[in-house]
């Protein structure tokens, strides 16, 4: 398998690394900054090249470019993708539908969308993902793409109309978390603890959290009572999160983000 990478920002750098260590896969990286694909490809033993190869050549072409300039890249690659019978474009672009990319295309390819977060980097990433309508995805091809991102994280196909909400939740959430594990570290600094400590159990805590939602299939509501002890110091926290407005501003974050994405495909 050949996987160019067309950019290597954040995300398109998070899966070139949970990818690139799969013995069966050669990985191919483009990216404006060159000095930066090089430092990448170096650690990763991936090969860095010119964009047009990688159209030409590659199996799955990741587009892990921003929004706004995906329309331009797919100029700019399509009369070399048309040379490569095999190619399947797989986007990563906030808001932009695969009608839109299938319609930039001056030959037929099929297109996978796929709405990612960071943790893919260490295999523990959320995946939604859809197909174009314009060119049917063949199923060894599917399979090929599921067997590549299985190194990547938990996988969901979702209709396309809900993939903006559900970046909003799981492509946009790490940051949430990532802010809400630094509040709880710096209580448990201004209560005393070392700051490397604190980091460490607000980490350890929202990771052993987040696996029993999924493990046991409760409710979060569930498990937040049975941590609330009648008249203990959970509920005292739990009352304060309350008075501070924590789950609407929570709400409005995802309904802010979602209303972004919107946008950026229009």
């Amino acid at each position: 398998m050949k996987i160019g990478f067309i950019g290597c920002g954040n995300m398109g750098g998070a899966f070139i690394r949970a990818i690139s260590p799969n013995s069966e896969t050669n990985v191919y990286i483009y990216d404006k900054n060159i000095e930066k694909a090089q430092l990448l490809a170096k650690e990763v033993s991936a090969t860095v090249c010119e964009v047009g190869l990688i159209a030409r050549t590659c199996d799955l072409i990741f587009l892990a470019v921003k929004p706004a300039i995906v329309l331009s890249v797919l100029s700019d690659i399509s009369d070399d993708l048309a040379k490569n019978p095999r190619a399947v474009i797989v986007s990563m672009a906030a808001g932009v539908k695969t009608e839109k990319i299938e319609s930039a295309l001056t030959s037929p390819c099929p297109v996978i969308r796929i709405m990612p977060n960071t943790p893919v980097a260490v295999g523990c990433g959320m995946i939604a993902w859809c197909t174009g309508a314009a060119v049917d995805l063949p199923k060894d091809r599917e399979n090929e793409f599921l067997g590549i991102m299985s190194a990547c994280g938990r996988l969901d196909r979702l209709d396309e109309r809900l993939i903006d909400a559900e970046t909003a939740v799981a492509g946009c959430g790490p940051a949430y978390a990532y802010m809400f594990i630094e509040a709880l570290a710096d209580g448990g600094v201004l209560c005393g603890l070392p700051r490397d400590r604190a980091i460490l159990y607000a980490a350890e805590m929202l990771k052993g959290a987040a696996e029993m939602v999924l493990a046991t299939g409760k409710h979060p509501g569930q498990l937040k009572d049975e941590v609330c002890s009648p008249g203990g110091s959970t509920i005292e926290g739990v009352r304060a999160l309350e008075d501070g407005g924590f789950r609407g501003i929570c709400a409005e974050a995802v309904i802010a983000a979602y209303e972004k994405n919107k946008l950026l495909g229009s």
